[in-house]
């Protein structure tokens, strides 16, 4: 169990920053570091292809969510 929370800008969407608590969390901070780098919006991270079952559709979760998408929030 943790949390992912995906910091983005209220007029663009693009991602400033974010907090992944969990035994993962090293294994998942990378996904919001290169959209980061790359200035990527919380949209981008929500429609590239998360394998199912798996911790990373927790980062698609989140990015859904901060564009107000969220399909289990």
């Amino acid at each position: 169990m943790g949390m992912i929370k995906i910091i983005t800008c209220k007029k663009t969407s693009r991602i400033l920053g974010g907090h992944i608590i969990g035994n993962s969390a090293g294994e998942l901070i990378h996904e919001l570091v290169l959209g980061m780098e790359y200035g990527a919006s919380a949209e981008d991270i929500a429609r590239t292809c998360h394998a199912h079952p798996s911790l990373s559709e927790g980062v698609k979760e989140a990015a859904l969510a901060a564009s107000s998408k969220a399909i289990h929030f």
